[in-house]
């Protein structure tokens, strides 16, 4: 008789894998809404650049042909060129990881983070690199006028953010060799996967925008 009284809810047993269904893990939301609020952010930045670009009488202003992709720069290379392709590259080696870990192979995920980093820093250190060139070789710094100030908050914002991305990823890996992750619980990695690609897709539209169409 007490059995007849049970309530009847139609469901077997919950699985893992049906609550894992049942909707997105809350720090992946939360990153993914992180990421959305800096894109209206970059936006912002964007507009401005384009209203100042739309009303000067002179785009971009005279003396400043050296903001260009098509400089000497390093290895026969314009910086902005190098500094590209090292980003560009490094956000493939950020999903080599992310599909390693997916897999179960944390010594892959491992490897793939240590190269992410290296071109992360890499990327960082050309950029002051440049940053240095500019204001010593061409007297050019964020109070070289509206173009200069663009130029130095646009860049160095996206440089700020690629420097958050650098320790998301070092304590990820630090997480990562103590065996941490694994197929099943690899929430983090895939957070900090989601914004390196978004601080490697924002600066290839600085790139266009700054060096290349100017």
């Amino acid at each position: 008789m007490s059995t007849a009284m049970e309530p009847v809810t139609g469901h077997g047993p919950e699985t893992p894998e049906a609550h894992h269904r049942r909707g997105m893990d809350p720090a992946l939301l939360g990153m993914l809404l992180f990421i959305a609020s800096e894109i209206m952010f970059f936006a912002a930045l964007f507009g401005v650049y384009f209203n100042v670009r739309a009303t000067a009488p002179v785009w971009p202003p005279e003396g400043t042909e050296f903001i260009s992709w098509q400089g000497s720069g390093l290895f026969g290379l314009g910086i902005s060129v190098l500094i590209t392709i090292i980003l560009v590259a490094s956000s493939f080696t950020m999903q080599w990881a992310t599909s390693r870990i997916r897999k179960g192979d944390r010594t892959g995920m491992n490897r793939a983070l240590m190269l992410t980093l290296i071109l992360g820093v890499t990327f960082l250190g050309l950029m002051m690199y440049e940053y240095y060139t500019l204001v010593s070789h061409d007297d050019f710094g964020v109070n070289s006028g509206v173009y200069g100030s663009l130029f130095y908050v646009m860049t160095g914002f996206h440089g700020a953010h690629v420097l958050g991305g650098i320790v998301g990823i070092a304590v990820v890996l630090a997480r990562g060799l103590r065996g941490q992750f694994s197929k099943e619980h690899h929430v983090a990695v895939e957070a900090v996967h989601y914004y390196w690609h978004f601080v490697d897709v924002v600066w290839i539209f600085l790139f266009l925008t700054i060096y290349v169409l100017r």
